[in-house]
């Protein structure tokens, strides 16, 4: 049994971040019903690499968020969509939305609106910068909040100056979040009873995913410079060039620089690193840099990382995803399932015996599940019809 059976949620987000915290939760055994308008279904439908897919509504962005969720487009600003929506709060544990907030109220979707429908209601909130503060309301992407939030500052070099992050680490970092805020509230409402209110900022979740250099910069007043695919200090902490592709080194502590620089047949430098204080290891930085330059010429990067990984020392040859796609190390996990189509969706990052998360089913169409769910609710054959004809709903037949 995976964690979360018997839990439903209601799931009125859009793009990547809501999403992807809703699609956790679904992987993880929730019944999750992806609530969109009629007129305006969610963005990512019409978003991805397949331009026929998004043609159809069916983009691989919204592909990668949705496997295993039940469809029902349902127009949140009709009358009739409003009290139908009520019957599903009260019927659900948990509504996870992303809206602006000058729209909350006028849609029925403010929490003190919905906990009269379900007073154990688990709300959930997600937003650009929370919904406090003077930039409450202000709209954001992920790149705005790697902007706003340092982020963006703190990636790439001294001759390029601030990068984005390319995949959008912001937007999951935030659906983590709040996927682990909603099973914690779900845990603690076992104990109480009681509901609750979770507000998730994305700008918050970026600033979680730079912990240590949140707090460095708050001790020394300066914010760490970007240094590339080097550290800073550490030579052996960083991607060098082979005879073969980039080699990425993570011999992070003295004892691992120590023993990367025995491995390489340099044993007076590793004697020099296993014997220098941790405070002055920055002033081998250049010459051991510069060593490791020459040296690591000798092999290919996927011989180098077949031998350093031998010895213990963590150590990569930079693949593009499509090479990770194909590694051995995936088959088993959790991470890409199969759900009868030619592409695997992402799951979960962890296993967990039985209840080990899974996507049983390949994202639905637009409103697949919308006469299914309606019926659930008494909704009769031809009052589907009749709020089909009003735009209140609809389905792909």
């Amino acid at each position: 049994m995976r964690f979360l059976e018997g839990i439903r949620v209601l799931d009125l987000t859009h793009v990547y971040a809501g999403p992807f915290c809703t699609h956790q939760l679904g992987a993880m055994g929730a019944e999750v019903i992806k609530i969109e308008a009629p007129d305006k279904p969610d963005m990512t439908r019409g978003e991805g690499a397949d331009l026929a897919a998004n043609a159809q509504g069916y983009g691989l962005c919204y592909q990668a968020h949705a496997g295993g969720k039940k469809s029902l487009l349902l127009d949140l600003k009709s009358t009739d969509g409003q009290a139908l929506f009520a019957k599903l709060v009260a019927s659900s544990d948990v509504v996870v939305q992303n809206y602006t907030s000058h729209c909350l109220a006028d849609l029925g979707l403010m929490p003190e609106q919905l906990a009269a429908h379900n007073p154990k209601l688990i709300y959930c909130m997600l937003s650009g910068f929370g919904r406090t503060g003077p930039k409450a309301n202000d709209p954001a992407y992920d790149n705005v909040i790697q902007a706003f939030s340092g982020m963006m500052a703190s990636n790439g070099t001294p001759e390029t100056g601030p990068v984005r992050i390319g995949p959008p680490v912001v937007d999951y970092g935030t659906g983590l979040q709040a996927s682990m805020a909603i099973s914690a509230a779900l845990f603690a409402r076992e104990r109480t009873g009681r509901g609750a209110v979770i507000d998730v900022s994305m700008l918050d979740a970026a600033l979680m995913l730079m912990a240590a250099n949140v707090v460095g910069t708050q001790a020394t007043g300066h914010a760490p410079k970007p240094s590339g695919n080097r550290d800073a200090s550490l030579a052996c902490y960083g991607a060098y060039e082979t005879a073969e592709g980039t080699l990425m080194i993570g011999a992070y502590t003295n004892a691992q620089a120590a023993d990367l620089m025995r491995v390489l047949g340099a044993e007076e430098r590793a004697e020099a690193i296993s014997k220098i204080p941790r405070a002055d290891i920055g002033t081998r930085c250049v010459e051991d840099g510069i060593w490791l330059e020459t040296r690591l010429k000798d092999k290919g990067a996927a011989e180098w990382e077949a031998i350093l990984n031998t010895a213990h020392i963590p150590a990569a040859r930079v693949r593009s995803i499509e090479e990770t796609l194909q590694e051995q190390q995936l088959v088993g996990r959790a991470t890409l399932q199969n759900v009868g189509q030619e592409l695997r969706l992402p799951g979960a990052g962890f296993i967990a015996g039985t209840a080990t998360p899974k996507v049983a089913v390949a994202a639905p169409n637009a409103g697949a599940q919308s006469r299914e769910i309606l019926e659930e609710l008494g909704v009769q054959a031809e009052e589907f019809e009749v709020l089909k004809r009003n735009g209140v709903t609809n389905d792909p037949g």
